[in-house]
């Protein structure tokens, strides 16, 4: 049987997806850098670069989670199909206690918010990766941008490309703890802008936003008539001077719609459960059909594991705190050990100590160190003769800058330190 293939009916594949994979993703740069990794350097591989400390024995998750999954596995009641968040009525026994699951999610949110949430603002995700994808969406129409922060996640650029979305990024500035400059968002944003985004506490910089400045970039959002994309997935992983302040408690100056997940806080990203949360006392996204629309998404998108599900309230209820207190502890002497250590390095400037997350921002001097251009050269030649994996600035937006991260065995977060600095040494320029 003869075969017609796809190129010869024209076919070129979607466009929006190339957009997309030719722009930079934190994976595929991390894979890059492995791959100048030397096979004949017998000391092991310290990995600086990524996001998932899951897998040391410092960062394991709660047996609370652990006995949750367990128990929701061995109901039998959670292997068909989960219902579509706010699109099915709460009809009978088995439905009724599927819909317990979301109020355990706006319930513990709550917590925090001084408006209430209730069990129809909440939708349960494939972890914040899903969330972002359906609000941004949402959002997109023709000529429609949308506010980034410059460095920021890129997840959000890579999903603007597939929807059409226009983006425009507005700086961090790390000589004032990262904080936003709202001047530079009101002179970017138009008629056309539909949102900001703000990732608090910060990946990649590691910080964590006052309740001033947050209530500033709500005010701001209200000016340009925008709402507020609160990436809060780092939520609660705050160990400085600056508490953790949800962006939902601004959502009565702007409607705020909240990222957050399971993921970084519990240890278990490759659980992927996440949630989009409306934050809109005002009825503003309701008004304009966002929540219409966010419903009909849903509809019609997967919906994380019914496993996992089953298992989220007894997750979110009896985690104790000592387990949260215990992850607090551990970055938080990362990020002291890091940011005196780096201090110490002359090539390498860190404006900063972190105060939240699990990443610390740090700017390199290239003028400074023979046969070195710039921050993606850095790695690849570091990982090539240390055995260190750090993530470039580039690939977050900002060059010559590095992202490392502190969610590592501190035995192995010292030694990558001491390699980094040794690197820095040997390459320096003679004075």
């Amino acid at each position: 049987m003869h075969r017609v293939g796809l190129k010869q009916w024209g076919f070129k594949g979607n466009d929006n997806l190339k957009a997309a994979e030719s722009g930079i993703t934190i994976r595929g740069v991390v894979n890059d850098i492995k791959s100048n990794l030397n096979s004949s350097d017998s000391r092991p591989v310290i990995h600086l670069g990524n996001g998932d400390p899951s897998s040391f024995c410092g960062f394991r998750t709660t047996s609370i989670a652990e006995d949750a999954v367990e128990a929701s596995l061995r109901s039998a009641k959670f292997n068909g199909y989960a219902p579509s968040v706010g699109l099915l009525p709460a009809r009978n026994a088995d439905f009724l206690f599927l819909f317990y699951k979301y109020r355990a999610v706006a319930e513990y949110l709550s917590k925090d918010l001084k408006d209430k949430i209730t069990s129809n603002d909440v939708y349960l995700t494939i972890g914040s990766s899903q969330a972002i994808e359906v609000i941004l969406s949402v959002l997109s129409c023709p000529k429609a941008n949308i506010l980034l922060p410059r460095p920021g996640y890129p997840m959000y650029e890579a999903h603007s490309a597939i929807c059409h979305l226009e983006v425009r990024h507005f700086d961090l500035i790390p000589e004032k703890d990262w904080e936003v400059d709202l001047d530079q968002v009101e002179n970017i944003a138009d008629e056309n802008t539909v949102a900001i985004v703000i990732i608090n506490p910060g990946n990649p910089c590691g910080n964590v936003f006052t309740y001033q400045h947050s209530k500033k970039i709500a005010e701001t959002a209200r000016k340009l008539g925008i709402l507020v994309i609160a990436d809060e997935v780092y939520g609660h992983l705050a160990f400085g001077s600056n508490p953790f302040e949800p962006m939902g408690n601004f959502g009565s100056i702007a409607p705020v719609i909240t990222v957050g997940s399971i993921s970084k806080r519990w240890i278990v990203p490759g659980w992927r459960l996440g949630w989009l949360v409306t934050n809109d006392p005002q009825g503003i996204l309701k008004k304009h059909g966002i929540i219409d629309s966010i419903n009909g998404f849903m509809n019609i998108s997967s919906n994380p594991t019914t496993l996992i599900q089953g298992a989220l309230p007894q997750i979110l209820l009896r985690t104790n705190d000592d387990f949260f207190s215990n992850i607090i502890d551990i970055l938080r002497e990362a990020a002291n050990v890091s940011y005196h250590f780096i201090k110490n390095i002359p090539s390498i400037t860190c404006h900063n100590k972190p105060e939240g997350s699990m990443f610390i921002m740090v700017k390199i001097d290239v003028s400074m160190l023979d046969d070195i251009l710039d921050d993606m050269e850095f790695c690849t030649k570091l990982a090539n003769e240390e055995s260190v994996v750090i993530l470039p600035g580039v690939a977050v937006g900002l060059k010559n800058w590095l992202r490392i991260s502190l969610a590592i065995d501190p035995e192995s977060l010292i030694e990558g330190l001491g390699r980094l600095k040794e690197f820095c040494m040997r390459h320096a320029k003679k004075k």
